[in-house]
């Protein structure tokens, strides 16, 4: 039984789901100090946006697997390109974890907003959305993520609407407080697709995959890089000095999380060869979520 389970949940990607999550938490608690928490919009919203980055793993997955473009590839082995997953069932996954998307998304729209109309077209709208671009990364004749626009989609759904729409579902305001955040986790996330693609340069450049990291060339793609980490520290700094809080672990983890980033920049500068950025994808994904985590305590102990 495990057998047969076992490639899906190596090709859903479950390393991914913290930084698909890293949004929704600092959406969602930044109203806890204003009683507006609500446990069930939470978790379905968690559990939403999990299902699209599942959508999206399985999609990415068929897309690059089909056009080749996995054949030589640095990162780990993908499932299609391995066998383990055929085509046909790869097709039939994608089909039910777009339809299991949907149902989470209307559930989650019909909770927050029950009788909201505008809203929960509105949602629905961003919802379908939402779906279609998972799908549609490397999926298709006109596949964005061969175009260079990966970066930008990326930065709109784990950033701005991951945390602004997560928090606009509990009280169906639009915070604009949360704007720093957003654009700290947005470019965070841009930046762990960078590594990615960065790592995967030769590779997609040969499979006509266009990544902005393919159209900058490895060096401007690194000073692309470090733009991405320096705007998110002066996010990070900038919102940290604006909230109110009187805990010095909350300032003592926001100047960890800093150096941990500037190291991070260190380490893509020394990086020889393009393998080397694989090891780096982790801990910018973790420093992404560490960060979440602790904007998320300081909401609700300060």
């Amino acid at each position: 039984m495990f057998k047969k389970i076992s490639p899906w949940i190596k090709a859903a990607r479950l390393r991914t789901i913290p930084l698909s999550v890293s949004g929704i938490l600092i959406g969602s608690f930044a109203t806890y100090p204003k009683d507006l928490f609500n446990i069930f919009i939470f978790l379905l919203a968690i559990c939403t946006t999990i299902s699209y980055q599942v959508l999206s793993n399985f999609a990415n997955d068929f897309g690059d697997g089909i056009r080749g473009t996995d054949k030589n590839r640095i990162g780990p082995e993908r499932i299609l390109q391995s066998g383990l997953i055929s085509q046909m069932q790869m097709k039939l996954g994608i089909k039910i974890a777009a339809f299991i998307s949907f149902v989470f998304t209307v559930t989650l729209i019909i909770v927050s907003f029950k009788n909201e109309f505008l809203n929960i077209l509105t949602f629905l709208f961003i919802g379908i959305l939402a779906i279609f671009s998972a799908i549609k990364y490397t999926m298709g004749k006109n596949a964005y993520g061969y175009f260079g626009f990966g970066d930008f989609f990326v930065f709109i759904f784990f950033g701005i609407v991951s945390v602004l729409g997560s928090n606009y579902l509990f009280n169906s305001e639009l915070s604009l407080d949360l704007l720093l955040p957003s654009l700290t986790i947005g470019c965070l996330s841009v930046g762990v697709l960078n590594l990615n693609n960065m790592r995967d340069l030769e590779n997609d450049k040969k499979s006509k995959k266009n990544t902005i990291a393919v159209k900058l060339g490895p060096d401007k793609a690194r000073i692309y890089h470090y733009f991405l980490i320096c705007i998110s520290m002066i996010n990070v700094l900038i919102f940290h000095f604006k909230t109110e809080t009187s805990s010095y672990f909350h300032h003592f983890f926001v100047i960890a999380i800093i150096i941990i980033l500037i190291y991070h920049i260190f380490q893509v500068y020394t990086v020889s060869e393009l393998k080397g950025f694989d090891k780096l994808l982790k801990p910018l994904v973790l420093t992404t979520f560490f960060y979440s985590i602790i904007t998320s305590l300081n909401y609700i102990f300060n």
